[in-house]
C-alpha cells in the first residue's frame, strides 16, 4: 500500500483514474489530476512547500519530486513525464515537457512546454528552458531544435503511461 501522508493539516488529494504505485510515497500539500501515474519507489513530498501536478502526467519509478521550504513551490503542467530517477526540486514544467532519466530540474527553474531534458542533465537555478528545444548537459544548455517526431513522442508518451497504468488498475 502506498505511503499516503498529511503534514500540517494537509492531505495529498488526486483526480480520477490515477495510478499510485504500491511502495510510492505522497505527503503534504500535494494536489494531481486526472489520469496520472506514480511509478514504484517514486516519492511526492509535499511537505515544506506545495507541489502541484497536471492531467496526464506521469512521475516515473524512483524520481522524486520535492521543493523548497518557504522559497520555492513546485508545478508540473500537462501531459509531463518524468523520467525514472529524476529530481524535480522548486521548479516549474509546463505542459508537454520530457524530464530524462536521472536529470535533475534545480529551484526556480522553468521548463517551456514542448521541452526534453536529457537524460543525466542538470538544469541549474533559474534556468529559463525556451519551448521547442533539446536541453542536455551538465550544466543543461539548448542544443537543437526538436523535430516533429520528437514533439509527436511528447504528445504519445503520456498517453503510453496512461495504458501501462491501466494494467495495474483492475
Amino acid at each position: 500500500m502506498p505511503v499516503i501522508l498529511p503534514v500540517k493539516d494537509k492531505s495529498p488529494v488526486w483526480g480520477n483514474e490515477c495510478f499510485i504505485a504500491e511502495n510510492a510515497t505522497i505527503v503534504g500539500d500535494v494536489m494531481m489530476g486526472d489520469n496520472c501515474s506514480v511509478w514504484f519507489n517514486a516519492v511526492i513530498r509535499g511537505d515544506v512547500h506545495y507541489i502541484r501536478i497536471g492531467n496526464n502526467t506521469n512521475i516515473q519509478d524512483g524520481a522524486v519530486i520535492h521543493a523548497t521550504y518557504l522559497r520555492a513551490a513546485t508545478n508540473i503542467g500537462n501531459n509531463v513525464s518524468i523520467g525514472h530517477n529524476a529530481l524535480v526540486h522548486g521548479c516549474t514544467l509546463q505542459d508537454h515537457v520530457l524530464v530524462g532519466m536521472g536529470a535533475i530540474v534545480m529551484d526556480h527553474a522553468v521548463v517551456e512546454e514542448f521541452v526534453i531534458i536529457g537524460a543525466g542533465s542538470v538544469v541549474l537555478e533559474n534556468t529559463v528552458c525556451e519551448s521547442g528545444y533539446l536541453y542536455a548537459g551538465t550544466p543543461a544548455k539548448k542544443i537543437k531544435p526538436l523535430s516533429t517526431g520528437q514533439k509527436e513522442m511528447l504528445k504519445q508518451l503520456p498517453q503510453n503511461y496512461i495504458m501501462y497504468s491501466g494494467w495495474f488498475n483492475k
